[in-house]
């Protein structure tokens, strides 16, 4: 089974959508620039959800640096000049033409990406790659934490080229593909996927450690080409 973007528009993540709409608040202006955002309590009455569902929108607008939380007081409208020239809203990558475009970018950055690792990871990048793959295969390897972790694995692999704009491309894309990745689990046989997933990864950092670029590289194109499957994406050759 594989990913169905109706799907992913029907149940976009909750705390996704109130994040793109107080987001949009912010950016075209009606929130202003340091302003004090409504409290939990309100924000949750506001938009009918509970206060753990405005918490995560709350973090994930953090994350991409729109807001600013103040222990105690509250959460904060960044300053213009402090906010992320590069944002996706979530709720564009529900079109599949749109979430396509972004993985297809996905791709030759992370191929060229181990390639890099290969060449250049240090001792400490290579204990941070072994420590998600870890993470990967644990006990909570069917949750969502398993996706999580396949999502730092690619993070640190991307820090192991020591270039840091490979960490902040490849690290922004991953979090945007994440909601279509769990819905891609959703509608898997989850003990393949995962299996399978893991097995992929497995190459990958074997081929980093040996530091042969080709071997990476290629471990690395048939995890994307596997992965493109699993989403039913149709990319160009690669």
């Amino acid at each position: 089974m594989v990913a169905d973007f109706n799907q992913i528009r029907r149940n976009e993540h909750l705390p996704a959508r109130i994040a793109t709409q107080i987001g949009r608040e912010i950016s075209e202006g009606r929130i202003s620039a340091g302003d004090r955002l409504p409290t939990e309590h309100i924000l949750a009455k506001n938009f009918g959800v509970s206060r753990s569902v405005i918490r995560e929108a709350i973090a994930q607008l953090r994350n991409e640096g729109l807001v600013e939380t103040r222990q105690g007081v509250g959460a904060f409208a960044t300053e213009a000049e402090r906010r992320p020239w590069l944002r996706i809203e979530q709720g564009d990558l529900a079109d599949r033409e749109s979430f396509r475009s972004l993985y297809q970018l996905r791709v030759p950055l992370e191929l060229e990406a181990a390639g890099l690792a290969a060449l250049n990871h240090t001792p400490e990048d290579m204990a941070r790659i072994d420590e998600t793959l870890e993470q990967m295969t644990g006990a909570e390897k069917w949750t969502e934490q398993g996706i999580v972790a396949d999502l730092a694995f690619h993070r640190a692999l991307a820090a192991a080229t020591q270039n840091e704009y490979f960490l902040l491309f490849i690290g922004f894309i991953t979090e945007r593909i994440s909601l279509a990745i769990n819905t891609a689990r959703a509608h898997a046989v989850l003990e393949e996927i995962v299996e399978v997933t893991i097995a992929e990864h497995v190459a990958i950092r074997d081929a980093v450690a040996s530091r042969d670029p080709a071997k990476a590289r290629e471990a690395m194109r048939m995890h994307m080409a596997g992965s493109v499957g699993r989403l039913n994406l149709t990319l160009e050759t690669y």
